[in-house]
């Protein structure tokens, strides 16, 4: 059976946009999602594919979002198939020996303009580094997320897209639940 998985943006962390791993649960079931699994209490909602393309699942658990709890969450859908593509074209496989220096931050579509990112100096931020690939941005910090000058200036790089990153460690969670 095919899944998809909902990447949600910006909840319970640091106290804001709370929402809880239950109501997570019981709104994806109240919108008719069947075999839905809730990993982690920061958004990552896997469930068996409605049948809809991703970016229209993504809509609506977004408006639903919106009028069930008054947030305005972010919803960034990937079928299990993609998820496994973004594993796999993992551009620093190294970094894979230690999971929390990798992260990817998926985009609702490929980014128009990436004028930003591609105006950065790699060197000046060695021995961090990113790479931009379709919806995907890798993002390896050796030293950690935490002192990245790297990751602070990815984050503040304007794609004009809808963006939300998640951890090595979560993305193959997340892929072993979608192809449990």
């Amino acid at each position: 059976m095919s899944r998809q998985i909902a990447l949600l943006r910006g909840i319970n962390v640091g106290g804001h946009n709370s929402f809880p791993k239950a109501a997570q649960l019981e709104l994806a079931e109240s919108l008719g999602l069947k075999d839905v699994s809730v990993l982690l209490q920061t958004g990552n909602i896997v469930f068996a594919d409605p049948g809809t393309p991703p970016a229209e699942t993504a809509r609506v658990l977004h408006e639903r979002i919106a009028a069930d709890l008054g947030l305005t969450v972010p919803v960034v859908v990937r079928t299990a198939a993609e998820l496994a593509a973004v594993v796999a074209a993992n551009p620093f496989p190294q970094a894979a020996a230690e999971p929390k220096t990798l992260h990817v931050t998926f985009l609702s579509e490929v980014p128009a303009d990436t004028s930003r990112l591609d105006a950065l100096d790699p060197a000046a931020f060695a021995p961090d580094r990113y790479r931009l690939i379709g919806r995907e941005l890798y993002l390896w910090c050796p030293g950690g997320i935490g002192r990245s000058k790297l990751a602070e200036t990815v984050s503040r790089a304007r794609l004009g897209v809808t963006a939300t990153a998640r951890n090595w460690n979560t993305v193959g969670k997340l892929l072993a639940l979608a192809e449990a």
